[in-house]
Order: structure tokens, then sequence, then C-alpha cells
């Protein structure tokens, strides 16, 4: 018995020791933000793919806004990885949350879409700020630095990118602008294999 308690005893100091030798200067506030904007991540990257599957639809059938926010998805479930990767370098602990559904599951035009993934670019670099500010706060130098190289650009590109195509679809109009938009979004390689799929029918 007395074995089993000094088993246990050491094996809780060399997790101690093992926590310490990583963690130095990481506040628990600062992790715990770190969990939330793991899930702001993962609910834009779900908001985007759900906003890839509308475009995907027989009825919608814009494979270029599809292939859009099909990538967004993807990208936003990369940067939700690297903070999971992040806290673990830092010596925090990864918490997951649910992930709550989007707002809405029909997205309407390609404009209607693309403002609500504008709103949602605010929203997601707001955050960042937000948790930007508390690692400067908690005087957290790595934190910082880490969150500027990493995201804090990617975030005002992403925003300007979609400000750009907002603002075309208004000059172009629903219709045959939105169609010549999605052709655009889809890439060369995609109009061509597109044409190759209309002639073949």
């Amino acid at each position: 018995m007395k074995a089993a308690l000094l088993v246990l005893a050491l094996l809780a100091c060399l997790h101690a020791a093992t926590a310490q030798a990583v963690r130095q200067n990481f506040h628990e506030e600062c992790e715990a933000n770190i969990n939330k904007q793991i899930n702001m991540e993962l609910y834009a990257s779900y908001v985007y793919m759900s906003m890839a599957f509308h475009f995907d639809r027989d009825d919608i059938a814009l494979p270029g806004f599809a292939k859009f926010f099909r990538q967004h998805s993807n990208e936003e479930r990369e940067q939700a990885e690297k903070l999971m990767k992040y806290q673990n370098t830092r010596g925090g602990r990864l918490v997951l949350q649910d992930i709550r559904n989007p707002e809405r599951d029909d997205w309407g035009t390609g404009l209607e879409a693309m403002q609500a993934a504008l709103n949602l670019e605010w929203q997601v670099n707001q955050s960042l700020l937000e948790l930007y500010s508390l690692a400067d706060s908690k005087k957290d130098p790595q934190m910082a630095a880490f969150l500027r190289g990493e995201f804090l650009n990617r975030q005002v590109e992403a925003i300007k990118k979609m400000a750009d195509l907002s603002t075309k679809l208004k000059r172009a109009g629903d219709g045959l602008g939105e169609y010549i938009i999605d052709k655009e979004l889809n890439g060369p390689q995609g109009m061509s294999n597109q044409n190759k799929a209309l002639i073949s029918v």
C-alpha cells in the first residue's frame, strides 16, 4: 500500500515537473482564451463548409463560390490546428467546446453569402485583436508575436479580399454578373474543366 502511494506521489511530481519544463510566462487567462479562439476558428470553418455545399447544390450550381468557401473552410480549420499546436508548445491544455451550428442553412445569392462571410471575418478578427491585447496586457511577447505573425495579417487580407468580392458582386448584379464572378472564382483550370464537361454532355 505504501509502495503504491509512493508511486502515485512520484508520478504526480513527474507530471508537475514536466508541465513546468514547458510552461513559462503563460497566463491561465491566455490559455483559456486560446481555447475560445480555437472554437471561433472551428465555427468559421463550419460556416464556410455550409456555404460551400449551399453553392454546390443542383439548384444553385455555382462551383466557383463552392470552391472559394471550401478553401476558406480548410484555412479556418488549419488556423484552429495552429492554435492547438501552440497551446501544446506553451504547456497549455486543449479544451475543445461544442461548435454551434451556422445561423442559417440557406445562404442566398453570392452577394448575400459574401457579405455574411465578411461579417464573420470581422468577428474572427475582433476576437484575435482581443486575444492579442490580452497577451500584451499579460506581458507575453512570444504569444503576441505568434498572433501577429500567424493570424493578424492574414485576417486583414481576408477581409480585404471579401470586401473586394462584395463590391464586384454589387457592381455585376445577379444572374449573368454572378455567373461571371463564379467563373473567376473557379479559376482558369476550373473553367476549362467545366467547358469540357459541357461539351461532353
